[in-house]
């Protein structure tokens, strides 16, 4: 068999969901000499690559419709009627119409896309006087009002590159969010509870090449929807997978609240050893919530965590990041916190220190807890083996805190609680919430509970019970 032969067979093999196999190996066909039918025999090849591609783009349209379904349904929930505002960045934006046409199914009102693009924030933080940047017009404020009224369903679509901001003046930005929060937060807190949000990912180009950086920009992007899809159970019956995961998610809190835990205590081969209080009524919660208007929605697609609000001011000890953070477009890598007295005494960074103490010092409650989460090292998203460089993916890998805003939702009985009572309780208040990891493969994790028992809840990084 001559060379042409040879790359004949190659085609044959080529998986048929990946068509690129078939056009890179007809690229090197073509420059083969294989007589005067090269034309004809690559002519036929090439009528197979379209008929494989188009029914690849098929395949891959119809689970990509699963998961805007997955979103719109099992996410926010739209409930007819509804207006519906989507935020996501460029690079998707088939799948975003897909998402639109998913809302309307549902009988959405209206629905309104915010677009977003790292470098057009970059060129507004550098060109805009801070006076400028920290101003809230009356059109944004009348938007608030707008959303106050009308609560939407707010859909995220994340796809930012992890690095996308590097290099932007931290302090501008900072002071910049400071000015505008007081006036947005009565908005905001006003909306608490009170409205359905799901946060879901989509890839970008710069981000695909930031978790894959030995694949082509094609490729990767390809690579990085399977994760996502894979990690957001996007089955034969996705929505379906999602009720199987809430239940197992809801009988491990319910374990957990049945324990009345008084603190945590973490402690790990990396130097951790935390002890956080928990406030009395605070509950644990995990996976599908429910609004103040009664509709359930998961706020994270996806998600495998059961968390809790912590007392505000009740934290000591030392605790190690063990993934990076992406905050602000910018990376923190190899960081860790001092508590005490409840709040950051102590911090430092091998990578992004200067950001991280801007991250502490954003106002009052910045500087303490807002979240513990358990997570076991064996979930879907950690036996994938490799970092996202994206909180909403990381998180779900490992057991996590965050600093700034805890979550009213998780006191008992919140629904019969103003937000303020709910913060009087003990659930802190920032303008900021973030997550940074800390489970590991050596983090043992014991339940102090309120009839002074001691109680494993993970050994190893897993669950221990």
């Amino acid at each position: 068999m001559d060379a042409s032969g040879d790359f004949f067979l190659q085609l044959l093999s080529c998986q048929h969901d990946d068509p690129s196999q078939f056009k890179i190996l007809l690229s090197v066909l073509y420059r083969k000499k294989a007589g005067n039918a090269r034309a004809l025999t690559v002519s036929r090849f090439s009528a197979r690559i379209k008929q494989m591609s188009k029914g690849a783009k098929t395949m891959k349209k119809s689970v990509l419709q699963a998961y805007a379904r997955l979103i719109v349904r099992c996410g926010v929930n739209v409930q007819p009627g509804q207006e519906v505002m989507i935020h996501a960045g460029l690079d998707q934006p088939e799948f975003v119409e897909l998402v639109v046409k998913e809302a309307y199914a549902a009988k959405a009102k209206k629905v309104i896309v915010e677009w977003s693009y790292q470098p057009l924030e970059k060129l507004h933080l550098r060109h805009q006087s801070l006076k400028t940047l920290g101003t809230v017009a009356s059109w944004e404020r009348e938007r608030q009002e707008h959303m106050c009224q009308v609560l939407p369903a707010r859909i995220y679509l994340e796809s930012d590159d992890p690095d996308g901001l590097k290099g932007m003046n931290l302090n501008k930005a900072a002071k910049a969010r400071q000015l505008r929060y007081p006036i947005l937060k009565p908005y905001r807190d006003r909306r608490e509870n009170r409205d359905q949000w799901c946060i879901a990912a989509v890839p970008g180009k710069k981000w695909a090449k930031k978790v894959f950086p030995g694949l082509r920009t094609g490729t990767a992007v390809e690579r990085l929807w399977q994760a996502i899809l894979s990690a957001s159970r996007v089955t034969e019956d996705p929505i379906a997978a999602w009720e199987a995961h809430n239940a197992d998610l809801k009988a491990r809190c319910d374990y957990l609240n049945g324990l009345r835990i008084h603190a945590l205590h973490y402690k790990a081969d990396n130097g951790t050893d935390l002890t956080v209080e928990m406030i009395p009524q605070a509950i644990w919660c995990g996976g599908r919530e429910d609004s103040l208007q009664g509709i359930s929605f998961n706020p994270n697609i996806p998600s495998e965590e059961c968390f809790i609000s912590p007392m505000r001011g009740k934290a000591e000890g030392v605790v190690h990041a063990t993934k990076p953070l992406s905050y602000q477009g910018q990376l923190i890598e190899d960081f860790w916190f001092r508590f005490e007295n409840g709040r950051v005494a102590e911090s430092g960074a091998r990578r992004g220190e200067e950001l991280l103490k801007t991250m502490v010092a954003m106002d009052e409650g910045a500087a303490c807890l807002g979240e513990c989460a358990l997570v076991p090292q064996h979930s879907p998203i950690a036996e994938m083996g490799f970092l996202f460089y994206n909180t909403l993916f990381d998180e779900n890998a490992a057991c996590h805190l965050a600093l700034g805003c805890g979550f009213a939702d998780t006191i008992a009985n919140f629904r019969n609680r103003s937000l303020e009572e709910c913060r009087e309780l003990g659930v802190n208040d920032s303008m900021i919430h973030e997550d940074f990891m800390i489970g590991c493969d050596s983090m043992d994790i014991d339940a102090i509970c309120e009839d002074g028992k001691t109680l494993p809840i993970f050994r190893g990084g897993n669950w221990a019970f």
